[in-house]
């Protein structure tokens, strides 16, 4: 399913941050800087985070010589979930969104994300892809009617089946708050995280149109492939841990608000 969105560029929207992880992306990041910088204003920034890459992705990011990129190199290699939750910590904008390196987005992406996050605190999109075979959960798709079912998209988030992708994510600025810092025990599914705390603030938007062109190659950070029990045992211990922590920063919130 490819749809095509049709969203004017509103040089008086909300200002955006982007928050991009690099690590060793060469191949394919000046193609993706490309495709979100044409969707730019002035105001907005493109935060790129290189985590320690062995050849010149940092080269070919200081090519562009554009004064929205904001280039930070970590001193050494922290992972992509590290240096997201860093990215998000610099990020100085109204709506922010991730991005991984590889991908290319769909024109209209941004402005069509930021109307959606007029009454909510996260939207999450639906993705086309390129390059390769998505596994059969990678084609599992969002619903616009499950926007609101808060507690079912926390649970097959947890089980694996609803596909909550930080590269379809955008989401206000007031979010980082209980976002933000990651749990410390969190070693992979930052975007779950995200979708944890969204929703556990009953505060999401599910958009069915893509957003984004993911490519699929054998590099991709996501899983490709069955993994050990142990191995998917452990992460459900984790995100479960992450679920409750989610749960108490959002009861936290709600008692600021009062």
């Amino acid at each position: 399913m490819d749809e095509t969105l049709d969203f004017p560029l509103r040089a008086n929207r909300p200002r955006v941050s982007v928050c991009m992880a690099a690590y060793n992306g060469a191949r394919f990041i000046e193609e993706q800087i490309a495709s979100i910088l044409s969707q730019l204003v002035m105001g907005d920034e493109l935060i790129v985070i290189d985590d320690g890459s062995r050849d010149d992705t940092v080269d070919r990011v200081r090519r562009f010589a554009d004064n929205r990129i904001r280039l930070v190199i970590n001193e050494s290699n922290v992972g992509y979930v590290r240096t997201f939750e860093k990215a998000i910590g610099l990020a100085s904008n109204e709506v922010l969104f991730l991005s991984d390196q590889d991908d290319r987005w769909i024109p209209a992406r941004v402005e069509s994300m930021v109307a959606a996050l007029n009454d909510v605190d996260l939207v999450v999109s639906n993705f086309a892809s390129f390059g390769g075979e998505l596994t059969r959960v990678q084609r599992m798709r969002l619903k616009a009617s499950d926007s609101g079912r808060w507690f079912s998209n926390i649970f097959w988030m947890w089980v694996g089946t609803r596909p909550y992708y930080g590269c379809c994510m955008a989401f206000r600025k007031e979010l980082v708050d209980d976002l933000l810092p990651f749990p410390e025990y969190l070693s992979e599914t930052h975007d779950q995280w995200i979708g944890y705390v969204a929703n556990a603030r009953h505060s999401v938007r599910h958009l069915e149109v893509n957003t984004v062109d993911r490519r699929v190659h054998d590099a991709n950070s996501s899983a490709r492939g069955n993994r050990p029990v142990l191995v998917v045992l452990r992460a459900r211990i984790m995100t479960g841990r992450a679920i409750l922590e989610a749960l108490r920063r959002a009861r936290r919130h709600q008692r600021r608000g009062r």
